[in-house]
C-alpha cells in the first residue's frame, strides 16, 4: 500500500521538469478491495500528477539555516559627497541608510547619494521596510501555518490572505529565468 511522502504546501524539486514546485494536492489512487490507496500522486501545478519518485524534498542546508537566523540590519554610512551642513534637511545629516544582509557587515542594499538627497524620508522608510522584511515574512509564515492546520475554521478573508501570501512566497522562492543569449549576427 502507498503512503504519502510529501505534505500539502511542501516545496519539492521536480526532476523531470527541472523546476521547484509546491505540492498543491495529494491524490490517492484507490482500488476496489483495498483499505489503503494503491498509489499516491501529487498535483504540483505543472499540468500532470507526479509520483513520489519524481519529486525530491527540499533539504535545508546549513547555509540556508544560517541565512534565516541572520538578521538584516539598518546601518548608517557617512555621506562622502556632502558635509552635514550641506544636508541639514536630511533626517540624519551627514549619513545615509545601508541595509546589511550579511553577517560580515557587507552586502545588501544601498542608495545613490543623489537619490537619497531628492527624497530622504522616502529612502529612510524603504530602508526600514527592507530591514524588516525577514521578520514580516516570518510572521506571515506563522499565520499561514495556522490557517493551513484548519482551513475550514479560517474566515474567508483569512483564506484569501493565505492565497495571496502563497503567491508571493512562490515568487520569492522561484529562481529567476535565464536570459536567452542574443542570436549571433549573420555575416554579410
Amino acid at each position: 500500500m502507498a503512503k504519502a511522502s510529501f505534505q500539502r504546501n511542501q516545496r519539492v524539486w521536480v526532476e523531470s521538469v527541472g523546476a521547484w514546485a509546491v505540492v498543491e494536492r495529494i491524490e490517492p489512487v484507490w482500488a476496489k478491495g483495498f483499505e489503503e490507496p494503491v498509489k499516491v500522486t501529487y498535483d504540483v501545478g505543472l499540468g500532470r500528477p507526479f509520483l513520489a519518485h519524481e519529486l525530491q524534498a527540499e533539504e535545508e542546508t546549513k547555509a540556508d539555516a544560517g541565512q534565516e537566523e541572520t538578521r538584516w540590519r539598518l546601518m548608517r554610512a557617512r555621506n562622502k559627497w556632502q558635509s552635514a551642513g550641506d544636508c541639514a534637511h536630511h533626517p540624519y545629516p551627514g549619513t545615509y541608510p545601508v541595509v546589511v544582509t550579511d553577517a560580515g557587515d557587507w552586502g545588501g542594499w544601498r542608495v545613490p547619494g543623489a537619490e537619497y538627497d531628492r527624497d530622504p524620508r522616502k529612502i529612510e522608510f524603504q530602508a526600514r521596510l527592507i530591514a524588516s522584511a525577514p521578520g514580516l515574512r516570518t510572521l506571515v509564515r506563522e499565520l499561514l501555518a495556522s490557517i493551513v492546520e484548519a482551513p475550514e475554521d479560517a474566515p474567508p478573508a483569512l483564506q484569501e490572505f493565505a492565497r495571496k501570501a502563497l503567491v508571493i512566497e512562490r515568487y520569492l522562492l522561484e529562481s529567476p529565468a535565464e536570459i536567452p543569449s542574443p542570436a549571433p549576427l549573420a555575416a554579410e
